[in-house]
């Protein structure tokens, strides 16, 4: 029934993230449609490698494919940033709010602590990531509706999304450290974080995470942008006698 529900949600969020996020980006409607083409191929790509078992730690394996799969949409999506003034400046330009919104729909990581109860997840990833994300999600809604009111302080946003991102950061160094398998592996609870290797669940390290952190990050960069922006007002405040 867990398997089910996790489907049916995961690919519900996977939808609304991937609709949501590309029309905020704006642009062209073959850009957007370019765009939306890659991110599926990329889900079908992660459900594809989940449902043959090639996501699953092995010892033949020099880079796990979960781990692949985590790292390749951020580095992919950094170096663009890096390399194109155009990519930042249409990141930079998504709404800070709907960047925050999105993440209302961690709210769903209380799929996590079921988990846990049937005994098909165990040790601190499954209440580290499902509490943190139901927080994070929890938070989101009322803090993107200030954000859009013009309310929000940036010292708000800034706590709500370094705890989002810390949130995303210990449950992939937990779900690493309890996987059986896994080089990084040191922490062992019985089945661990074994669940995430294999659909539904593989969605969420191999998708659903890295697009998360990428929202965390442009929401770093726009109030970095913000305060580089306003240091020239201040300092002409000051000066002024």
């Amino acid at each position: 029934m867990l398997n089910l529900v996790g489907s049916i949600v995961g690919m519900a969020a996977i939808g609304i993230d991937l609709v949501v996020f590309t029309a905020a980006l704006g642009g062209s409607l073959s850009r957007r449609l370019t765009l939306a083409a890659i991110a599926g191929g990329w889900v079908r790509l992660a459900t594809h490698l989940a449902a043959t078992g090639q996501l699953a730690f092995s010892s033949s394996r020099v880079v796990p494919g979960i781990a692949g799969l985590f790292g390749v949409p951020l580095l992919a999506i950094g170096a663009l940033a890096l390399a194109s003034q155009k990519v930042r400046a249409a990141l930079l330009a998504v709404p800070t709010s709907t960047l925050i919104a999105l993440n209302a729909l961690r709210v769903l990581g209380v799929l996590f602590l079921f988990l846990a109860a049937e005994g098909r997840l165990s040790g601190p990833f499954p209440y580290s990531a499902g509490i943190g994300d139901i927080v994070t999600g929890a938070l989101a809604i009322p803090l993107a509706r200030s954000v859009a009111r013009g309310r929000a302080s940036a010292s708000a946003i800034r706590s709500w999304n370094l705890f989002g991102a810390l949130d995303l950061f210990a449950a992939v160094g937990l779900g690493l450290s309890s996987a059986d398998g896994s080089p990084l592996h040191w922490i062992h609870v019985g089945v661990g974080s074994q669940a995430m290797q294999y659909l539904p669940y593989a969605l969420v390290p191999t998708v659903l995470v890295p697009f998360y952190l990428v929202t965390h990050a442009i929401v770093a960069a726009q109030l970095a942008s913000a305060t580089h922006a306003a240091l020239p007002r201040r300092r002409a405040a000051v000066a002024t006698p």
